[in-house]
């Protein structure tokens, strides 16, 4: 038979999740392409990208918009499964389930949204630009991406989370080489401050770190004790992480303080992650090209 698409796929994708167990997406494809009955050719049918097997794309994207529609949530690291409302959902026993169906479900509705401009004006598929499709295409794989990198930051331990910040800050130019950066998060044993890493190469200023893998909010008392222990080294510049968020009164605190204090929560830290490729690795690139009026301007 031919491929199926992402939308066929999802169906049989909640009921093998209707045992209750924690599936993986590799152990989900082998299911699935016995379910499909595909052969061998049809298993390594390539994207035009040449980079991914279509099935295994399809298979994908469909777990997307299940969990997108909350019928289906992570696990453990790489794993999912199914929610009290996906259970729901199977015992109403629909024929199919695809982007209509779950259009039921508000978090999807929301999902498929596509945001014109940053005041996020709302527009509908139809009405948008084809570059408005690519780029909202774009950004909801960024989003994606970046569900998935920070549960899985979440669930590492303490000693990976310690060498991720190492990579990041490196990555982003501070901490001279990565041994001094390796001596310096971490070590430094002062209450308050996790680690002190350099600003530049040449080691001109430095930086006070405090990085915090939790899952409750940052609060302002946190905050005042980062600057308290700032204080108490001379200190003016520090960079507070989480994987979580900050309030509203930890973000006015370090507004009106003379310290110069940067925030990077949870949403923030797998952005900077994305963008200077930390845990993730690029997997397609496409060329968007336009007429060039000036080759045919003839002298």
């Amino acid at each position: 038979m031919a491929i199926p698409d992402f939308q066929t796929i999802m169906l049989p994708l909640l009921k093998f999740s209707g045992d209750e167990k924690e599936h993986s997406l590799r152990d989900t494809i082998e299911h699935l392409v016995s379910e499909f009955n595909l052969n061998e050719d049809e298993r390594k049918e390539l994207l035009p990208s040449g980079r991914q097997a279509m099935f295994n794309n399809r298979v994908g994207w469909a777990r997307t918009y299940l969990k997108k529609a909350g019928l289906i949530e992570s696990a453990k690291e790489g794993y999912f499964l199914i929610t009290k409302l996906g259970l729901e959902v199977l015992k109403e026993d629909p024929e199919r389930i695809d982007i209509k169906y779950l259009e039921k479900y508000p978090e999807f509705v929301e999902f498929r949204k596509v945001k014109k401009d940053k005041k996020e004006e709302e527009v509908k598929i139809e009405d948008a630009t084809p570059e408005e499709v690519i780029e909202s295409a774009c950004q909801g794989l960024s989003d994606n991406l970046g569900i998935e990198l920070l549960q899985n930051v979440k669930n590492c331990s303490p000693a990976f989370f310690e060498r991720l910040v190492i990579d990041l800050l490196i990555k982003m130019g501070y901490g001279g080489t990565r041994k001094d950066a390796g001596q310096a998060i971490g070590k430094s044993g002062d209450e308050g401050i996790d680690g002190i890493i350099k600003e530049d190469r040449l080691g001109l200023d430095v930086l006070y770190i405090q990085a915090k893998r939790w899952g409750n909010p940052v609060s302002r008392p946190e905050i005042q004790k980062f600057v308290g222990a700032l204080q108490g080294q001379k200190a003016k510049k520090g960079i507070f992480i989480t994987t979580s968020f900050f309030t509203h009164e930890a973000e006015d605190y370090v507004k009106k303080i003379e310290n110069k204090i940067i925030l990077i929560d949870g949403d923030m830290l797998t952005k900077l992650m994305i963008d200077h490729n930390i845990g993730v690795s690029p997997l397609s690139s496409y060329e968007i090209k336009r007429m060039d009026m000036d080759y045919f301007t003839e002298d």
